[in-house]
Order: C-alpha cells, then structure tokens, then sequence
C-alpha cells in the first residue's frame, strides 16, 4: 500500500456526483462495470495527467473526491493497489503511469468516505488545468 501519500483521489463528473449526494447512494463510475473497481490515484501531481488522458472527450463540470484507505474501509469498501489499468476502452499509456501503484477501490463512494470534493478547472476545449486545493 501507498503510504507515501495519505489521499485517494477520485476524479468524477459533477452531475453524478451531485445526483448521488441528492439521493443519499453508493456512485458507482460509468465504467464501473467493464473495469470491476472504481479508480483512484494517490499522488496529486498525477491527477492531471490521468484527467487529461482519461476524460479530455467527456464535457462538463468535475470535481475530485478526496478520500483515505481508512475513510473508505469505514464506508465498507476495501482499496488495492495495482498497477494502472484502463479505464473502459482507454489503455492507461499515460505519462507516469508505470511509476508507481494505483488504488482501484473495490466498491462504489458514499458520501460518508468522502473528506472533501474539490471543483476541477478546464478549459473550454476541455483540457483539465488544475484541481482547487490539489493540484495546478
């Protein structure tokens, strides 16, 4: 287990993630299905890098959950950390994404495992730039 950073980051479209929050429920990601987890990334200097390879394509507004191992196992979900894997269809052949183990988190976020979102700034052509309190 990563150790080196204290967070799990999940990186979420604000719609869904604000459904789930009005609704009281477990979100499970859109591709949550295909891939068996729900993807997080530890090291905040790789947010953007994951963002602007994953999801540059898929409009609106995002935020990023900041969650721990702890936080999550007190919501009754473990998290494992793996190499990187694809997200869907999309290989993670990103910059980074050999160096170091990621926390594919073995179940779907409830509002109770989540510490704080932070709202994700793009551009207009969709570019992720920086994540408020994270990463820039």
């Amino acid at each position: 287990m990563s150790q080196e950073h204290p967070y799990v980051f999940h990186l979420v479209q604000a719609t869904l993630w604000d459904q789930n929050i009005a609704s009281d429920g477990t979100y499970y990601p859109p591709t949550y299905e295909v891939d068996g987890f729900t993807h997080g990334t530890s090291n905040p200097q790789k947010l953007l890098n994951v963002a602007n390879h994953f999801y540059p394509d898929v409009e609106g507004h995002w935020y990023c959950l900041r969650m721990t191992v702890a936080s999550l196992k007190a919501s009754g979900v473990e998290t494992v950390y793996e190499g990187t894997a694809p997200v869907g269809d999309i290989q993670p052949d990103f910059e980074g994404a050999g160096d170091e183990l990621f926390p594919h988190i073995q179940g779907g976020l409830k509002p109770a495992a989540v510490l704080g979102a932070h709202k994700v700034i793009r551009t207009d052509k969709g570019t992720f730039l920086s994540i408020e309190g994270i990463a820039d």
